[in-house]
Protein backbone atom coordinates (compact mmCIF):
# COMPACT_ATOMS: atom_id res chain seq x y z
CA UNK A 1 0.00 0.00 0.00
CA UNK A 2 1.10 3.61 -0.97
CA UNK A 3 -0.40 6.97 -0.48
CA UNK A 4 -0.02 8.38 -3.72
CA UNK A 5 -1.91 11.92 -3.51
CA UNK A 6 -3.70 13.67 -0.14
CA UNK A 7 -5.93 16.83 -0.29
CA UNK A 8 -7.33 18.41 2.88
CA UNK A 9 -9.61 21.51 1.25
CA UNK A 10 -10.36 22.95 5.13
CA UNK A 11 -9.73 20.82 8.27
CA UNK A 12 -8.51 22.96 11.19
CA UNK A 13 -5.52 23.95 10.85
CA UNK A 14 -5.28 22.52 7.12
CA UNK A 15 -6.25 24.67 4.48
CA UNK A 16 -5.77 24.00 0.89
CA UNK A 17 -3.46 20.81 1.26
CA UNK A 18 -2.18 18.75 -1.79
CA UNK A 19 0.93 16.97 -1.23
CA UNK A 20 2.09 13.85 -3.51
CA UNK A 21 4.00 11.03 -2.69
CA UNK A 22 5.68 9.27 -5.34
CA UNK A 23 5.35 5.80 -6.10
CA UNK A 24 8.25 4.92 -8.05
CA UNK A 25 10.65 7.30 -5.19
CA UNK A 26 13.44 5.14 -3.35
CA UNK A 27 13.34 4.86 -0.54
CA UNK A 28 9.70 5.64 0.17
CA UNK A 29 10.59 7.74 2.58
CA UNK A 30 8.78 11.11 2.74
CA UNK A 31 9.76 13.88 5.50
CA UNK A 32 7.36 16.63 5.66
CA UNK A 33 7.36 19.79 7.37
CA UNK A 34 6.01 23.03 8.39
CA UNK A 35 6.49 25.52 10.93
CA UNK A 36 5.25 25.22 14.24
CA UNK A 37 1.44 25.54 14.19
CA UNK A 38 1.53 24.63 10.62
CA UNK A 39 -0.86 21.35 10.99
CA UNK A 40 1.53 18.30 10.10
CA UNK A 41 0.13 16.15 13.25
CA UNK A 42 -3.18 17.17 12.36
CA UNK A 43 -2.74 16.09 8.99
CA UNK A 44 -1.21 12.22 10.17
CA UNK A 45 -3.85 11.84 12.48
CA UNK A 46 -6.41 12.79 10.13
CA UNK A 47 -4.89 10.12 7.34
CA UNK A 48 -4.93 7.28 10.01
CA UNK A 49 -8.11 7.57 11.75
CA UNK A 50 -9.55 7.86 8.12
CA UNK A 51 -7.89 4.93 6.90
CA UNK A 52 -7.74 2.80 10.08
CA UNK A 53 -10.95 3.66 11.38
CA UNK A 54 -13.27 3.85 8.21
CA UNK A 55 -13.77 -0.01 7.75
CA UNK A 56 -14.26 -1.29 11.19
CA UNK A 57 -17.74 -0.20 13.52
CA UNK A 58 -15.54 -0.77 16.83
CA UNK A 59 -13.50 2.31 15.88
CA UNK A 60 -15.92 4.48 14.41
CA UNK A 61 -15.70 6.77 17.97
CA UNK A 62 -12.69 7.62 17.28
CA UNK A 63 -13.83 9.49 14.38
CA UNK A 64 -16.50 10.93 15.56
CA UNK A 65 -14.12 12.72 18.17
CA UNK A 66 -11.46 13.53 15.33
CA UNK A 67 -14.37 15.43 13.38
CA UNK A 68 -15.85 17.33 16.54
CA UNK A 69 -17.16 20.41 15.90
CA UNK A 70 -17.08 19.51 11.68
CA UNK A 71 -19.94 19.66 9.92
CA UNK A 72 -21.89 20.99 6.71
CA UNK A 73 -21.86 24.87 6.30
CA UNK A 74 -23.11 25.75 3.14
CA UNK A 75 -26.29 25.20 0.87
CA UNK A 76 -24.75 22.49 -1.25
CA UNK A 77 -25.76 19.63 1.85
CA UNK A 78 -21.96 18.59 1.48
CA UNK A 79 -18.31 19.32 3.16
CA UNK A 80 -15.59 18.14 1.45
CA UNK A 81 -13.07 16.35 4.35
CA UNK A 82 -10.63 14.65 2.46
CA UNK A 83 -9.48 12.70 -0.89
CA UNK A 84 -6.88 10.23 -0.86
CA UNK A 85 -5.43 8.18 -3.65
CA UNK A 86 -4.21 4.89 -2.12
CA UNK A 87 -1.55 2.77 -4.94
CA UNK A 88 -2.41 -1.08 -4.25
CA UNK A 89 0.47 -2.45 -5.83
CA UNK A 90 -2.17 -2.40 -9.13
CA UNK A 91 -4.37 0.58 -9.74
CA UNK A 92 -5.31 3.77 -8.13
CA UNK A 93 -8.15 3.75 -5.62
CA UNK A 94 -9.30 7.08 -4.73
CA UNK A 95 -11.14 7.49 -1.62
CA UNK A 96 -13.30 11.04 -1.02
CA UNK A 97 -14.44 11.23 2.50
CA UNK A 98 -17.17 14.27 2.31
CA UNK A 99 -19.31 15.30 5.26
CA UNK A 100 -23.50 15.68 3.94
CA UNK A 101 -26.95 15.80 4.64
CA UNK A 102 -29.51 13.58 4.45
CA UNK A 103 -31.19 14.69 2.40
CA UNK A 104 -28.05 15.11 0.22
CA UNK A 105 -28.35 11.54 -0.35
CA UNK A 106 -31.60 11.42 -1.30
CA UNK A 107 -31.32 13.67 -4.19
CA UNK A 108 -28.13 12.22 -5.05
CA UNK A 109 -29.79 8.77 -5.33
CA UNK A 110 -32.80 10.08 -7.40
CA UNK A 111 -30.65 11.83 -10.34
CA UNK A 112 -31.38 9.89 -13.32
CA UNK A 113 -28.37 10.84 -14.83
CA UNK A 114 -26.18 8.87 -12.33
CA UNK A 115 -27.77 5.49 -13.85
CA UNK A 116 -24.37 4.51 -15.96
CA UNK A 117 -22.61 4.81 -12.71
CA UNK A 118 -22.41 2.52 -9.39
CA UNK A 119 -22.60 3.03 -5.71
CA UNK A 120 -23.17 1.02 -2.77
CA UNK A 121 -24.00 1.77 0.71
CA UNK A 122 -22.11 0.13 3.68
CA UNK A 123 -23.60 1.26 7.07
CA UNK A 124 -20.93 0.92 10.20
CA UNK A 125 -24.19 1.97 12.46
CA UNK A 126 -27.18 0.40 11.24
CA UNK A 127 -29.72 2.26 13.00
CA UNK A 128 -33.48 2.16 12.20
CA UNK A 129 -33.40 5.62 9.85
CA UNK A 130 -30.06 4.02 8.05
CA UNK A 131 -31.84 0.88 7.67
CA UNK A 132 -35.34 2.84 6.67
CA UNK A 133 -33.22 4.44 4.16
CA UNK A 134 -31.53 1.31 2.60
CA UNK A 135 -34.20 -0.68 2.09
CA UNK A 136 -36.08 2.34 0.57
CA UNK A 137 -33.06 2.85 -2.38
CA UNK A 138 -33.26 -0.85 -2.53
CA UNK A 139 -33.58 -1.57 -5.99
CA UNK A 140 -31.78 1.96 -7.09
CA UNK A 141 -28.57 0.47 -5.22
CA UNK A 142 -28.00 -2.76 -7.34
CA UNK A 143 -26.92 0.31 -10.21
CA UNK A 144 -24.50 2.09 -7.81
CA UNK A 145 -20.83 1.43 -6.16
CA UNK A 146 -18.65 3.66 -4.04
CA UNK A 147 -21.22 5.38 -1.28
CA UNK A 148 -19.29 3.84 1.54
CA UNK A 149 -21.76 5.39 4.73
CA UNK A 150 -19.30 5.07 7.57
CA UNK A 151 -21.15 6.63 10.29
CA UNK A 152 -23.96 9.03 11.09
CA UNK A 153 -24.09 11.93 13.72
CA UNK A 154 -26.14 14.95 14.94
CA UNK A 155 -24.92 18.59 14.17
CA UNK A 156 -24.96 21.53 16.28
CA UNK A 157 -28.41 22.37 15.05
CA UNK A 158 -30.08 18.91 15.21
CA UNK A 159 -29.90 17.42 12.21
CA UNK A 160 -28.39 14.84 10.77
CA UNK A 161 -25.56 14.17 8.65
CA UNK A 162 -23.41 11.34 7.52
CA UNK A 163 -19.46 10.92 6.95
CA UNK A 164 -19.30 9.01 3.55
CA UNK A 165 -16.69 7.64 1.36
CA UNK A 166 -17.03 7.63 -2.18
CA UNK A 167 -14.67 5.39 -3.88
CA UNK A 168 -13.24 5.35 -7.15
CA UNK A 169 -11.14 3.16 -8.76
CA UNK A 170 -12.71 -0.56 -7.88
CA UNK A 171 -15.50 -2.24 -10.60
CA UNK A 172 -16.20 -5.13 -8.36
CA UNK A 173 -19.61 -4.52 -6.05
CA UNK A 174 -18.08 -7.06 -3.67
CA UNK A 175 -14.38 -5.64 -3.73
CA UNK A 176 -14.98 -2.30 -2.01
CA UNK A 177 -15.33 -3.00 1.77
CA UNK A 178 -12.76 -5.70 1.24
CA UNK A 179 -9.99 -3.05 0.13
CA UNK A 180 -11.48 -0.99 3.05
CA UNK A 181 -10.64 -3.25 5.32
CA UNK A 182 -7.51 -4.51 3.99
CA UNK A 183 -6.46 -0.79 4.16
CA UNK A 184 -7.35 -0.73 7.80
CA UNK A 185 -4.91 -3.26 8.80
CA UNK A 186 -2.13 -1.43 6.83
CA UNK A 187 -1.96 1.84 8.10
CA UNK A 188 0.09 2.61 11.15
CA UNK A 189 0.01 6.10 13.31
CA UNK A 190 3.39 6.21 16.13
CA UNK A 191 3.91 9.40 17.91
CA UNK A 192 4.67 10.54 21.26
CA UNK A 193 2.49 9.82 24.33
CA UNK A 194 2.98 13.81 25.16
CA UNK A 195 1.26 14.22 21.75
CA UNK A 196 -1.85 15.73 21.51
CA UNK A 197 -3.93 13.35 20.20
CA UNK A 198 -7.56 14.31 18.46
CA UNK A 199 -8.95 11.17 17.97
CA UNK A 200 -9.66 11.39 21.91
CA UNK A 201 -12.79 12.56 23.51
CA UNK A 202 -12.78 16.03 23.44
CA UNK A 203 -13.16 17.06 27.15
CA UNK A 204 -10.67 14.90 28.33
CA UNK A 205 -8.34 16.46 25.61
CA UNK A 206 -9.27 19.94 27.06
CA UNK A 207 -8.48 18.49 31.14
CA UNK A 208 -4.85 18.23 30.03
CA UNK A 209 -4.82 22.27 30.24
CA UNK A 210 -6.59 22.48 33.33
CA UNK A 211 -5.61 22.79 36.75
CA UNK A 212 -6.33 19.45 38.48
CA UNK A 213 -3.41 16.98 38.10
CA UNK A 214 -5.55 13.93 38.48
CA UNK A 215 -7.23 15.25 34.84
CA UNK A 216 -3.69 13.83 33.43
CA UNK A 217 -4.63 10.54 34.51
CA UNK A 218 -7.62 10.70 32.61
CA UNK A 219 -6.17 11.58 29.60
CA UNK A 220 -3.52 9.00 29.51
CA UNK A 221 -5.39 6.36 30.10
CA UNK A 222 -7.28 7.45 27.11
CA UNK A 223 -4.17 6.70 24.88
CA UNK A 224 -3.47 3.57 27.01
CA UNK A 225 -7.10 2.40 25.96
CA UNK A 226 -7.13 3.65 22.02
CA UNK A 227 -3.41 1.76 22.03
CA UNK A 228 -5.76 -1.35 22.73
CA UNK A 229 -8.67 -0.36 20.36
CA UNK A 230 -6.75 0.63 17.52
CA UNK A 231 -3.88 -2.07 16.61
CA UNK A 232 -1.90 0.64 14.48
CA UNK A 233 -1.95 3.03 17.34
CA UNK A 234 1.38 3.00 19.05
CA UNK A 235 3.40 5.67 21.21
CA UNK A 236 7.02 5.19 21.49
CA UNK A 237 8.31 6.67 24.87
CA UNK A 238 9.10 3.48 26.03
CA UNK A 239 11.23 0.20 25.42
CA UNK A 240 8.23 -2.42 25.81
CA UNK A 241 9.82 -5.23 28.31
CA UNK A 242 7.29 -7.88 27.11
CA UNK A 243 7.31 -7.31 23.76
CA UNK A 244 11.14 -8.14 23.21
CA UNK A 245 10.97 -11.50 25.88
CA UNK A 246 8.07 -12.55 24.08
CA UNK A 247 10.65 -12.37 20.98
CA UNK A 248 13.57 -14.37 22.32
CA UNK A 249 10.85 -16.47 23.11
CA UNK A 250 9.38 -16.99 19.68
CA UNK A 251 12.99 -17.36 18.55
CA UNK A 252 13.95 -19.83 21.30
CA UNK A 253 10.43 -22.26 20.33
CA UNK A 254 11.15 -21.73 16.43
CA UNK A 255 15.08 -23.31 17.05
CA UNK A 256 13.59 -26.59 18.64
CA UNK A 257 10.85 -26.50 16.33
CA UNK A 258 13.43 -26.59 13.60
CA UNK A 259 15.72 -28.82 15.61
CA UNK A 260 12.52 -31.39 16.03
CA UNK A 261 12.18 -30.96 12.13
CA UNK A 262 15.90 -31.38 11.13
CA UNK A 263 16.80 -34.33 13.96
CA UNK A 264 18.61 -32.19 16.19
CA UNK A 265 20.04 -29.18 14.05
CA UNK A 266 19.06 -26.09 16.14
CA UNK A 267 17.99 -23.26 14.07
CA UNK A 268 19.86 -19.64 14.29
CA UNK A 269 17.11 -17.56 15.11
CA UNK A 270 17.62 -16.79 18.74
CA UNK A 271 21.58 -15.86 17.81
CA UNK A 272 20.23 -14.05 14.97
CA UNK A 273 18.01 -12.24 17.09
CA UNK A 274 20.70 -11.40 19.62
CA UNK A 275 23.45 -9.71 16.86
CA UNK A 276 20.65 -7.67 15.23
CA UNK A 277 19.72 -6.36 18.90
CA UNK A 278 23.12 -5.76 19.93
CA UNK A 279 23.81 -4.01 16.88
CA UNK A 280 21.54 -1.44 17.37
CA UNK A 281 23.54 -0.47 20.57
CA UNK A 282 26.67 1.74 19.69
CA UNK A 283 28.77 0.45 22.57
CA UNK A 284 26.66 -1.96 24.81
CA UNK A 285 24.97 -5.71 24.61
CA UNK A 286 22.00 -7.38 25.56
CA UNK A 287 21.41 -10.27 27.88
CA UNK A 288 18.39 -12.48 28.55
CA UNK A 289 18.09 -13.88 32.27
CA UNK A 290 17.85 -17.77 31.65
CA UNK A 291 14.68 -18.00 32.36
CA UNK A 292 13.81 -15.39 29.76
CA UNK A 293 11.88 -13.81 33.17
CA UNK A 294 13.99 -9.84 32.16
CA UNK A 295 16.96 -8.25 30.47
CA UNK A 296 19.77 -6.33 31.20
CA UNK A 297 23.04 -4.77 29.23
CA UNK A 298 26.73 -4.61 29.82
CA UNK A 299 29.13 -2.31 28.07
CA UNK A 300 31.76 -3.67 25.92
CA UNK A 301 34.52 -4.39 28.28
CA UNK A 302 32.96 -4.04 31.16
CA UNK A 303 31.10 -6.17 33.36
CA UNK A 304 28.72 -3.94 35.25
CA UNK A 305 24.67 -4.49 34.54
CA UNK A 306 22.75 -2.24 33.02
CA UNK A 307 19.11 -1.67 32.95
CA UNK A 308 16.58 -0.33 31.05
CA UNK A 309 16.60 3.01 33.07
CA UNK A 310 20.27 3.04 32.55
CA UNK A 311 20.21 3.41 28.95
CA UNK A 312 19.26 7.07 26.96
CA UNK A 313 16.18 7.81 25.77
CA UNK A 314 17.26 7.52 21.82
CA UNK A 315 18.92 4.06 22.82
CA UNK A 316 15.52 3.22 23.93
CA UNK A 317 13.47 4.54 21.46
CA UNK A 318 15.64 3.30 18.65
CA UNK A 319 15.52 -0.03 20.16
CA UNK A 320 11.34 0.48 20.60
CA UNK A 321 10.94 1.63 17.27
CA UNK A 322 13.22 -1.80 15.69
CA UNK A 323 10.85 -4.06 17.73
CA UNK A 324 7.76 -2.34 16.81
CA UNK A 325 8.24 -2.88 13.15
CA UNK A 326 9.63 -6.60 13.69
CA UNK A 327 7.24 -8.06 16.28
CA UNK A 328 4.06 -6.83 14.28
CA UNK A 329 5.63 -8.06 11.04
CA UNK A 330 4.40 -4.31 9.61
CA UNK A 331 5.28 -5.21 5.82
CA UNK A 332 3.97 -3.37 2.74
CA UNK A 333 2.39 -1.14 5.04
CA UNK A 334 1.60 2.87 5.03
CA UNK A 335 3.70 4.15 8.71
CA UNK A 336 2.88 7.76 9.66
CA UNK A 337 5.46 8.78 12.06
CA UNK A 338 5.30 11.88 14.18
CA UNK A 339 8.90 13.97 15.01
CA UNK A 340 10.25 10.76 14.82
CA UNK A 341 13.88 12.50 15.53
CA UNK A 342 12.67 13.77 19.33
CA UNK A 343 15.53 12.26 21.65
CA UNK A 344 18.44 11.32 18.70
CA UNK A 345 21.47 12.72 18.18
CA UNK A 346 21.90 14.64 14.59
CA UNK A 347 23.98 11.60 13.16
CA UNK A 348 21.02 9.33 14.47
CA UNK A 349 18.30 11.88 12.77
CA UNK A 350 20.07 11.31 9.82
CA UNK A 351 20.55 7.80 10.49
CA UNK A 352 17.17 6.60 11.35
CA UNK A 353 16.14 6.95 8.02
CA UNK A 354 18.84 4.49 7.05
CA UNK A 355 17.40 2.41 9.65
CA UNK A 356 13.58 2.12 8.77
CA UNK A 357 14.59 1.24 4.96
CA UNK A 358 16.83 -1.59 6.51
CA UNK A 359 13.47 -2.98 8.74
CA UNK A 360 10.81 -2.59 6.82
CA UNK A 361 11.94 -1.93 2.75
CA UNK A 362 8.54 -2.64 1.24
CA UNK A 363 6.46 -0.06 3.46
CA UNK A 364 6.17 4.11 2.70
CA UNK A 365 6.88 5.98 5.78
CA UNK A 366 5.37 9.86 5.97
CA UNK A 367 7.73 11.65 8.95
CA UNK A 368 6.32 14.99 10.01
CA UNK A 369 9.77 16.43 11.37
CA UNK A 370 11.49 19.94 12.23
CA UNK A 371 14.63 17.98 11.28
CA UNK A 372 17.05 19.56 8.80
CA UNK A 373 19.02 15.94 9.28
CA UNK A 374 16.18 13.89 8.67
CA UNK A 375 15.13 15.54 5.61
CA UNK A 376 19.35 15.70 4.32
CA UNK A 377 19.04 12.15 4.42
CA UNK A 378 17.02 11.64 1.11
CA UNK A 379 16.59 13.84 -2.22
CA UNK A 380 15.10 16.89 -1.85
CA UNK A 381 12.33 16.37 -3.73
CA UNK A 382 11.51 13.71 -1.29
CA UNK A 383 10.80 16.27 1.13
CA UNK A 384 7.14 17.63 1.49
CA UNK A 385 6.11 20.77 3.22
CA UNK A 386 2.87 22.47 4.62
CA UNK A 387 2.24 26.35 4.61
CA UNK A 388 3.74 27.90 6.63
CA UNK A 389 6.97 26.48 4.62
CA UNK A 390 10.41 26.00 6.80
CA UNK A 391 12.97 28.81 6.44
CA UNK A 392 16.42 27.61 5.18
CA UNK A 393 18.96 27.99 7.93
CA UNK A 394 21.63 30.41 7.23
CA UNK A 395 25.24 30.24 8.68
CA UNK A 396 26.44 32.98 10.82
Amino acid sequence: MHIQRIQVPDFRALKNVDITFEKEFTPRIFPFGSQNGGGKSTLLQLIFVLLHCAGNPDRVEFIQNLLYGFHVNDESGKRKLAIIDIWDGNKTVTLDFFICSESYIVNLLNQDDLHSESYIVNSLNQDDEQVKLTSFYEEKLEKYISLFFIYNFQSAENFIERLVCQVDGIDDIHDVSKFVIELSNKIFLTAHISQIFLFLQPDNRKSLFKTQANNQTNYYQQIKTANSKLPGFFTYDFLAIDILIEAFKKARNDDFAQAVKQRGNYGNNYVKLLDELNNLLSNKKINVEPDLSGINFKIDGDETELYPEDLSHGELKRLCIYMWLKHNKIEDAIVLMDELEISFHPDWQYQIVRDLEEWGATNQYILATHSYELCNAVTPAHVKELDPKLQARTIQ
